[in-house]
């Protein structure tokens, strides 16, 4: 299929994906809509200060969730600004690799993480479709399937195989993928996976999928969001295999969350929404195994084909950004907030405040007059971060795999990756750096506190070139495995580490060693922590909570949860204006419809205090 192909093809799913949003009889044929409880906004009442005409919010934070709802806020008539302390676009931006432009190129493209969005994702693409750029929009023109995937293990006897994503993807990566090689390593793999995790335990896993898939959302909420997912899928017990890969390395791989202390309604049902937009029976998910878009990503830097015209069209609509300025204080008067003191000192006077930034940022601010005007917000105090972090390493030969994501399963820090240049269809040699890089290898760390293979220590321990050469060191033996040398060493130009990660000495006793510290850590959803998780709105009557750690359809520390946020915030704001601008949509997750009658069921089951006909 040629790209013009592809792309018509595309846009058409695009269109068709929108008009299915908008309406009812889809969702009542075409799937089961699922959405959480206690995340409905409220019929609030308040209204602007006495005698004001104003429509002022100002946002503290410029990540996902700000900017989100700020373009809202701003197609629905209000006068925005933005304060961001550092970067626009927050976890989800790229970054230019200082000092390496020559010759008229780019600079080297850097970036917190890559990024990929799946098929689940609903709020995300909806907002790329409404960014023009040349002509056209992001999601038209930079959001893209990837059409494979190379799985590998760290372990003996395993050899990386790719796998198509679709069968598209099949047909025109047929080359690449029906190879002798290939295939013999696919044969490799599957035998010994077969061995190490016995039937039983690969039907059990799947049966402990489907006690999910047929639970009702009270059971969901009630039972299994206390449980982590290590305990709902019963790992104790069973062989290391099972313990490693289904429950560990899956689970690192697909949601970068730990199976020991991550919400297992949460890993479930975000494994569900992934597993159901890829069977392409629900037109609400605009992907599917035969035309995929199970799995996309950005055929650009995220900055250069996203953050950077999200922010241009937000300003020609007259949203203002104040750059260098961070929220530091709210003042409270009558039940309401009556200003906001910046890091400056500077304060400002709005209409509706919105604290649109990450919970380690967020915890400050909950002073003893704030939690005695909403009590809620203290459960703020028992969310827990984590680190995932990004490493690119910039090569002098272009990678000969087809375009896909690479999951490098059990390697000790849960290392995910991505070779940039073809899927970007781009000439890195004139495009970017000084002409010697070809390629780009773009790597997640997901796991912080395990030891690694080179030093014995985990990465938050390491120094800054040791994380490089322990990270290049895991991802080659898993890639490296099947006997071709797909990583080799002397093909590194250069290397770029997340600039948010920064290094000093730290002094125990009589030793000392490095400590790494993170500017951006993420919320994690352990479990039992839904309850601490805030609404989008408060007992404040002009005080809104924008982020990833609000409660969501998604539910599930993300873009597309701080996306769903920001329009959550707008909604509540429109709510506390009293004002006639429709709502921002919010869409649930949705389910194969066939699955009601036994969530029916179960619903019976669960409200007579019975288990879960299947929970054996």
């Amino acid at each position: 299929m040629s790209g013009d192909q592809r792309t018509r093809r595309d846009r058409a799913a695009m269109g068709r994906r929108s008009v299915l949003k908008g309406s009812a009889a889809a969702a009542v044929l075409a799937g089961t809509a699922v959405a959480l409880p206690n995340v409905a906004v409220p019929s609030a009442g308040a209204v602007p200060r006495a005698g004001g005409r104003r429509r002022d919010v100002a946002i503290f934070g410029g990540g996902m969730a700000g900017l989100s709802a700020a373009h809202e806020l701003v197609e629905r008539g209000f006068a925005v600004t933005v304060y961001e302390p550092a970067y626009l676009g927050g976890k989800a931006r790229s970054h230019d690799v200082p000092g390496t432009a020559r010759g008229g190129r780019l600079a080297l493209p850097g970036e917190h993480g890559f990024r990929f969005f799946p098929g689940c994702y609903q709020h995300v693409p909806d907002t790329m479709e409404r960014i023009p750029v040349g002509g056209s929009n992001v999601a038209d023109r930079h959001l893209i399937s990837v059409e494979s995937a190379v799985i590998a293990f760290d372990e003996a006897g395993y050899a990386p195989t790719t796998a198509p994503a679709s069968i598209m993807g099949l047909v025109e990566h047929a080359p690449d993928i029906v190879t002798l090689d290939n295939l013999r390593n696919a044969l490799m793999t599957g035998l010994k996976f077969v061995v190490d995790v016995p039937v039983t335990e690969l039907a059990y896993f799947v049966s402990r999928e489907l006690v999910l898939a047929t639970s009702c959302t009270e059971r969901r909420v009630g039972q299994w969001e206390k449980q982590s997912w290590m305990q709902f899928v019963k790992a104790k017990g069973k062989s290391r295999a099972y313990q490693r890969y289904l429950v560990g390395a899956l689970t690192r791989a697909l949601v970068a969350a730990k199976p020991d202390s991550a919400s297992a309604r949460t890993i479930g049902q975000i494994g569900l929404a992934l597993a159901t937009s890829a069977t392409g029976l629900l037109p609400q998910y605009d992907s599917g195994l035969v035309h995929g878009g199970v799995d996309r990503i950005l055929n650009r830097p995220t900055n250069h084909a996203w953050i950077d015209p999200w922010v241009a069209h937000l300003r020609a609509r007259g949203v203002t950004f104040v750059m260098g300025e961070g929220l530091a204080d709210l003042s409270i008067s009558r039940g309401r907030i009556d200003a906001a003191r910046l890091t400056s000192g500077t304060t400002v006077d709005a209409d509706w405040y919105v604290a649109a930034m990450p919970i380690d940022r967020l915890k400050p601010l909950l002073t003893p007059a704030l939690l005695a005007a909403d009590e809620s917000l203290a459960g703020i105090r028992d969310l827990r971060d984590d680190w995932m972090v990004g490493i690119q390493y910039f090569l002098s030969r272009r990678s000969d795999l087809p375009p896909g994501h690479i999951a490098a399963l059990g390697t000790p820090w849960a290392l995910t990756g991505l070779f940039q240049a073809r899927p970007w269809d781009v000439d890195f040699g004139r495009t970017y750096g000084d002409g010697r890089v070809k390629d780009c290898l773009s790597i997640d760390i997901s796991e912080w506190e395990k030891p690694g293979i080179l030093y014995g220590k985990p990465a938050k321990r390491c120094t800054k070139q040791e994380i490089a050469r322990e990270v290049w060191a895991q991802m080659s033996r898993a890639m490296n495995a099947g006997g071709a040398a797909t990583l080799r060493s002397e093909e590194i130009v250069t290397w770029s580490l997340d600039p948010g990660i920064t290094f000093s000495p730290k002094t125990t006793g009589a030793t000392t060693t490095s400590g790494a510290s993170n500017a951006t850590p993420l919320m994690v959803n352990t479990a039992g922590s839904y309850e601490n998780r805030p609404h989008a709105y408060t007992a404040l009557p002009n005080l809104f909570i924008g982020g990833d750690h609000v409660r969501s359809n998604i539910d599930l520390a993300t873009m597309e949860g701080a996306n769903e946020s920001g329009r959550r915030v707008t909604n509540a704001i429109i709510a506390a204006a009293d004002s006639p601008a429709p709502a921002a949509p919010v869409f649930p997750l949705w389910e194969l419809p066939m699955l009601e009658p036994l969530k029916q069921i179960d619903r019976d089951r669960y409200r007579s205090g019975l288990p879960h006909i299947l929970d054996i």
